[in-house]
Parts: C-alpha cells; structure tokens; sequence
C-alpha cells in the first residue's frame, strides 16, 4: 500500500495521532522488526494519547483557572498554615467531584486559597471533569449583564453542566438581591449534578451575616456548608517582599 494515501487517509478520520506515529516508524528503522500487531499497537497507544491530550487541553481552556501553574504535586506543606496532607490528597484524588460533593476553603488573605483551588481545579480537568472558575464578583457582574440582555438562561444552563464550579473570594462584597437569589438557583441546579469549590476569607460561621436575605441565606448555608469538605486555613500569610514585589507560594 501507498503512504501517502494511507497518510491522507488517517488524517480525514482525523487520526492525527496515528499518522505521527506512522512517520516516527517510518524514520526507525529498528520499527521494522516489530511484528504487525506490535506496531498496530503503537500506532492505537499514539492516537488515544493524542485524543487524551487534546481533551485536557481543551477541558483546562474551558476551566479558565486564575492560576493556570497551580498543580496539586507543587503543594508546601512546609509553611505553619493548617493544611493536612492526608486531607489534601484525598481531595486530590477527585472522588469529591465524582460524587457531587462540596468543597469549602477558608483562612485569612495570603495563605494560598485560590491556589489550592485552582490546583484542585486542574487535578479534576486531568481526572477527566469539566471544571470552570468564577471570582464571585465577576460571576454576579456577568449574572447582573445576562439578567438585562435576557442571556441568563444560557448563562445558568452553562453552570449547571459544569461538573466542578469553582467559586473564588465568596463574601468580599454582601450578597444583595437578586445576586443571593441567583446564586442559591445555581447552587440548587447543582444538587445531585454536580460539585461547588468555595474560597472565602470569612469562617463558614460568619457567612450567614454576608447574605441580605436570611431566608436565602439559610438555603444557602444548608446546601453548601453542613457537609462539604473543608479546608481552614490558618497562620501569617505566605506572601514575602522579594525584590520590591510580593509573591504567592502555594
């Protein structure tokens, strides 16, 4: 058979992975003792790395994390701040997200809050979940932007199919209506569907004080906070000057 029109052939069934590997045989010429099935077999291996890679890299576009370096293997543990390793790494595993679980992040500015989540965040996109990530100000921006041009549908619909929703700085502005109404319909779209990431420099404990309406505010709190996972994070900050700038290590 003919290589080129095997080559135009793979790439029409978009087997892009294939044809890669197909000219890396081509060019070692130590392939060619492999039996047939041994180089069919590498060429399959090829073509689901390929498809596997291109689907992470497009599930970590859509996520859209802050922290985009942020990766669970680079956690400190080093630094006093009350984060338990063997808590982490279950939460690591991203069985949480699997089961629509929750997962709630406090402690004072500085200790790597949004980093944790976003290193979550990207753990759950290489475990294979569709993961997006939301500064509570902007989300209500765009909510308060889709209410008035009548896209808020769609805006709710694209939340609700995201299987892990991470929700960062929760309380640094009181939650008004119709926000706090807005919100607990997001939170109940994702009951049973799937999983929430709260950061907030406030204790769970303070945040029924940050919702305007009490009413919602107790629907938020029994659908968020009585049985997610938590993370309290405690100590002096993890941001040293260093060279006339401040960093954050996570």
């Amino acid at each position: 058979m003919l290589h080129e029109p095997t080559v135009t052939k793979l790439q029409g069934m978009k087997l892009f992975g294939m044809v890669e590997a197909l000219e890396e045989q081509r060019r070692q010429a130590r392939s060619g003792d492999l039996g047939f099935e041994d180089r069919l077999a590498l060429l399959v291996e090829r073509q689901w790395l390929w498809k596997e890679n291109r689907a992470l890299n497009a599930r970590l576009q859509h996520a859209r994390l802050k922290i985009q370096s942020a990766c669970v293997e680079d956690i400190d543990y080093r630094h006093p701040r009350g984060l338990q390793r063997s808590v982490v790494e279950s939460l690591a595993s991203s069985e949480w997200v699997r089961y629509r679980q929750h997962c709630i992040i406090t402690g004072p500015t500085g200790l790597g809050k949004t980093w944790l989540a976003c290193a979550l965040g990207n753990k759950a996109c290489r475990d294979g979940h569709r993961v997006r990530y939301w500064s509570v100000p902007k989300l209500l921006r765009e909510l308060s932007t889709a209410s008035a041009d009548g896209s808020l549908p769609r805006l709710l619909g694209r939340l609700a199919r995201t299987e892990l929703l991470i929700l960062d700085d929760w309380g640094l502005e009181r939650l008004k209506e119709p926000h706090g109404q807005l919100l607990l319909e997001i939170i109940e779209d994702r009951q049973d569907s799937g999983s929430v990431l709260i950061t907030s420099q406030f204790l769970v404990a303070d945040w029924h004080e940050l919702i305007a309406n009490p009413t919602v505010a107790d629907a938020l709190l029994d659908r968020l906070a009585h049985s997610a996972h938590r993370l309290e994070l405690k100590g002096e900050s993890m941001r040293k000057p260093r060279s006339g700038r401040t960093t954050t290590k996570s």
